[in-house]
């Protein structure tokens, strides 16, 4: 699954967190796909509470299912996901063997606790899925806030043999 969104957010650098301390121990996101369902941790984890030159670290691998073209993708996040903004970005394959990539799919009513993705056509295959929860941070140098990814939970899906 391509990072680059997240690459270019954090490449800015310098901010503090704005908000509160996570709870103990990685929240799960639950994927179920084609009859089968896998709980995930994060693959991504970053913290801007100190001035890190690097604020993210990989924290894991990410988890594969098997899923047949035109199957969806159900995701389901924890309390402390759906409590902050959050989005989902993907990756699908066409029937002609080209991958795409779908624009963020953001929440930030804060009650959000899941989501299907739809490959877009019956005939294409979703090949990845990232869901990506966000922090409110503030740039101490400057003084301006923005959101940046605080964790990263990322599934790949793998077409079943025939």
């Amino acid at each position: 699954m391509r990072r680059s969104r997240v690459v270019a957010l954090l490449a800015a650098g310098g901010f503090a967190v704005l908000t509160g301390c996570s709870a103990p121990g990685p929240a799960e996101v639950t994927f179920y796909a084609d009859g089968h369902t896998i709980n995930t941790t994060p693959v991504l984890t970053c913290d801007y509470s100190q001035q890190l030159a690097q604020p993210c670290s990989a924290k894991g691998a990410t988890q594969t299912l098997k899923v047949r073209p035109g199957k969806p993708v159900q995701i389901s996040v924890p309390g402390e996901v759906a409590g902050a903004p959050w989005q989902i970005v993907y990756e699908y394959v066409t029937p002609q063997g080209e991958f795409k990539q779908s624009d963020p799919i953001p929440f930030t009513s804060l009650d959000r606790y899941a989501y299907t993705v739809t490959p877009p056509t019956p005939a294409d295959r979703i090949s990845a899925v990232d869901v990506q929860k966000y922090t409110a941070v503030l740039n101490a140098g400057t003084g301006e806030s923005g959101l940046l990814p605080s964790d990263v939970w990322g599934l790949r899906l793998d077409q079943p043999q025939s």
